[in-house]
């Protein structure tokens, strides 16, 4: 397939244009609103369903094949503060603080961008590892460890770092993923046929409704381009680019799939808005949000779910014949 066609694959699938209605929902100022009760519901579903899933491919999968690729994406993720710190902080001039609170954002990964990457396989008909969901638990943490480690050495300005790592550990996302993944090595295969037809089947359809919230949610910050600037527009836009480089040809090192490859990309491009907000603003609370949260928000997430997917699997193809 051609990159038009596989762009127009990724734009024309359900949670994709749900995700759009959003975003045209508050363009035309719609009194459309998802209720805050109903969107924590449809939260707890997807972070609970991708746990399950993913322990349960775990006990399915040799050992050998997901040890090797879960300890390079931990690595991954724990090495990005590295290189994106000095670019935020030199090139586009962020104050320490700053830097490291969008460095954070950078180095952690977005589950929802991680389904529609498995959406968009799935519409190819491309396999890829079941284990994968159980990596993006483990890639939500590192990354915000060691930007938090950055900041605290550079300036001495942040909350304890085990308050920090606690914060992280007990908010929502991450008790929900990993406590998921826990009950689905336990439970198995056997018991993931259990619960199959409340977690599994009705999951895509969960997924719109969500994503039509995210729409709104995400286009309320458009307003904030002209805060964050030039540098960080860019910046939203090429280093997922590059992230998702990294990350592709690492799973290509590790003798994964293309699929697999490219949803490791993915979630290596990808940009947290949920587990690296609540804890910056605990340990970095003089970071401007409107730095952080725009430039995750509003331009890498809606990058990756329109543009950004079908572009890295084409990219995806320069190592996999």
């Amino acid at each position: 397939m051609s990159a038009l066609d596989l762009v127009q694959l990724n734009l024309l699938s359900p949670p994709i244009l749900c995700f759009l209605l959003g975003i045209l929902a508050t363009l035309v100022k719609s009194d459309l609103r998802i209720p805050e009760s109903i969107y924590q519901a449809l939260s707890i579903y997807l972070l609970l369903s991708i746990g399950i899933k993913g322990g349960a491919a775990i006990m399915a999968s040799e050992g050998s094949a997901f040890l090797l690729p879960m300890g390079v994406a931990v690595l991954l993720t724990g090495l990005m503060p590295l290189w994106t710190y000095p670019v935020l902080r030199y090139l586009g001039r962020l104050s320490v603080v700053d830097a490291g609170a969008v460095a954070a954002h950078y180095a952690s990964v977005s589950v929802v961008t991680f389904l529609a990457a498995t959406t968009f396989l799935q519409a190819l008909g491309e396999p890829y590892e079941g284990f994968l969901p159980a990596l993006v638990a483990l890639m939500e943490v590192p990354g915000i460890v060691v930007a938090l480690l950055l900041v605290q050495r550079i300036s001495g300005k942040s909350a304890p770092l085990l308050d920090s790592v606690k914060t992280v550990l007990a908010g929502k996302s991450v008790f929900l993923l990993l406590g998921g993944l826990l009950v689905g090595i336990i439970g198995g295969e056997r018991g993931l046929l259990k619960v199959e037809p409340f977690f599994v089947a009705p999951f895509y359809g969960v997924l719109c409704i969500f994503l039509l919230e995210m729409g709104m949610v995400a286009s309320r910050r458009f307003e904030d381009f002209g805060k964050v600037g030039p540098f960080l527009v860019v910046f939203g836009f090429l280093m997922p680019i590059i992230h998702a480089l990294i990350g592709i040809y690492a799973g290509f090192l590790c003798g994964m799939t293309r699929g697999g490859s490219f949803v490791l990309g993915t979630l290596v491009a990808s940009a947290s808005y949920i587990a690296a907000p609540a804890t910056i603003r605990l340990a970095l609370p003089e970071a401007n949000p409107g730095y952080y949260l725009t430039a995750a928000l509003a331009i890498t997430f809606p990058f990756n779910l329109t543009i950004g997917i079908p572009l890295y699997y084409a990219l995806s193809g320069l190592f996999f014949s």
